[in-house]
């Protein structure tokens, strides 16, 4: 009985034990008693009395307070307050607000080497632009705590001021045959017959220089400009001028990145396009092919848009010879294009460089003066386990259009050895002419490395280096421009090129060279 008693009484104590902890648990109980709390709203300050255990949201209803989305309110709205407890609203607002704004133009100096030095002369008067801003301003009790821009829009854009600067050097004038044509500061000048004589084509400062194709007979110039608009929906626009002096005219083409040139024996020229875009590289080449006159503005279509093959994305390039026979190129091949039936018809395969980078390598293609002839630059297989892809060798082949006979002219020259093609030099049945081409200093890191002049005979023979001098840097690639005639005297034809931002011509006989301008501003060149 005893026992009982004892297990009775723990039995008892547990339970209690158990009642107390859960009654210590529950919430607290709302009394029937109210409480005074202090209110902070809207730039005044007031006590209300609630019934106790009531929330801030309650308390702010109770004092007949409307809380917006935006605004805050201390302590948090479900709080439970007690006696004496304050409630502090900010109000906060939200305001957009627009204003027009002056984009300053900028002021560009261009050294001009026909001027005397020292005189200056106004080419383009500048043009401040216009900017619209949106703002998001944030108020808390009608006080500004922030100011930010949300929106930016050019409704303007701004002209650049460009000044010229005459900074005629002291180099030696020489004779030259034909016309040369040079882009420096992003204007367009013309030689003829004398390096002495010099004039402006182009003064707008903004040709890009992706074309700069002067015509057969040396009257019209293409050229390419920088767009106004975003970079994702225009990238540039091609335009024409006459070497005559005439002002220069928009041909309504826009985005030509990899190829424009004149048709020879006509005044059209055939160009390919590109879609811009926002991402690298910038474009989405179309692999098309159209015909445009300058004279008439007659359009037509060559080839229609395609994938482009390997690589097709980055884009392709052709080549005319002087007959008319047009040549492409694009990473993972070669070939000619049928006008007359608008096709392709491919050549030889080229293993496509990959660059593991957002841009591809193009074999650049040179059409021999006998028009049977064509030159490009092949990928070559690696000697070791490399992948194919990656070789980093690069020869000059050349094929022989009569029999399509492949035939290797020089190895490792590197990926931009750009072949260029002298005129015939003479009229015997062999039809000798000279091939030039950039030779990489370090073959094997030709991507970034400079380059030095190489002549042979069109057969490889005879190679030598011209220029510049092995202790003195190479070039950047380019292609080179040969003369199209010869100068009694000389033991070569003239080749220009540009080095360190100069234009220099180079006798192709015994290497003399000599530099013509001294600004350091030129980038690219033609010669007819």
């Amino acid at each position: 009985m005893q026992r009982f008693h004892q297990r009775f009484s723990r039995l008892f104590f547990s339970v209690f034990l158990a009642a107390a902890l859960l009654v210590s648990c529950r919430s607290p109980q709302v009394t029937g008693a109210d409480i005074t709390v202090s209110i902070a709203a809207d730039g005044e300050a007031r006590d209300i009395t609630i019934p106790a255990g009531s929330t801030v949201s309650q308390a702010l209803e109770a004092a007949g307070v409307t809380v917006e989305t935006q605004d805050r309110v201390n302590p948090p709205p479900y709080t439970v307050l007690g006696d004496g407890n304050s409630v502090t609203l900010t109000r906060v607002e939200e305001v957009f607000e627009t204003e027009q704004q002056i984009i300053p133009f900028e002021r560009q100096v261009v050294r001009n080497e026909s001027l005397p030095e020292g005189e200056t002369r106004l080419v383009q008067s500048g043009v401040n632009g216009l900017e619209e801003l949106t703002y998001r301003r944030v108020l808390e009790n009608d006080v500004e705590i922030s100011k930010s821009v949300v929106k930016s829009v050019i409704l303007q854009e701004a002209i650049p001021e460009i000044m010229m600067v005459g900074a005629q050097s002291s180099f030696a004038p020489l004779p030259i045959p034909g016309r040369l044509v040079y882009l420096a500061g992003g204007n367009a000048w013309s030689i003829d017959t004398s390096t002495a004589n010099r004039t402006a084509l182009v003064t707008t400062g903004d040709l890009d220089g992706r074309i700069f194709e002067l015509s057969p007979n040396g009257n019209y110039l293409i050229f390419t400009r920088k767009s106004t608009k975003p970079a994702d929906q225009e990238i540039n626009t091609l335009w024409a001028v006459r070497t005559d002096g005439s002002k220069p005219f928009a041909t309504g083409i826009a985005n030509v990145v990899h190829f424009a040139d004149w048709i020879p024996g006509t005044n059209s020229i055939a160009y390919s396009t590109v879609e811009p875009r926002s991402t690298a590289p910038g474009w989405q080449a179309n692999n098309d092919l159209h015909r445009y006159s300058v004279t008439t503005g007659a359009r037509a279509r060559v080839l229609d848009a395609s994938s482009g093959g390997v690589y097709g994305w980055w884009g392709m390039t052709f080549a005319f010879s002087a007959e008319g026979r047009l040549a492409y190129a694009r990473p993972d091949g070669i070939g000619l294009v049928d006008l007359d039936g608008k096709y392709l018809k491919p050549l030889l395969p080229i293993t496509p460089f990959n660059s593991h980078s957002d841009w591809a390598w193009l074999p650049s293609l040179a059409w021999g003066a006998d028009g049977n002839t064509l030159y490009f630059i092949s990928h070559a297989p690696p000697p070791s386990l490399v992948s194919e892809e990656d070789s980093p060798f690069f020869d000059i082949n050349a094929v022989l259009l009569e029999n399509n006979t492949t035939i290797p002219i020089a190895q490792q020259t590197g990926m931009f050895a750009y072949p260029s093609v002298s005129s015939l030099q003479s009229s015997t049945r062999e039809r000798p002419y000279q091939v030039a081409y950039l030779q990489a200093i370090f073959p094997q890191q030709s991507e970034t490395s400079r380059y030095r002049v190489v002549v042979m005979d069109r057969d490889g023979s005879n190679r030598r280096t011209l220029f510049p001098a092995d202790d003195a840097p190479g070039l950047e690639p380019q292609t080179l421009a040969w003369a199209p005639d010869v100068i009694e005297g000389q033991s070569g034809d003239f080749l220009a090129l540009v080095y360190q931002g100069n234009l220099w011509l180079v006798d192709s006989g015994n290497g003399q060279a000599y530099q013509v301008t001294g600004d350091g501003l030129v980038t690219r060149i033609d010669w007819k």
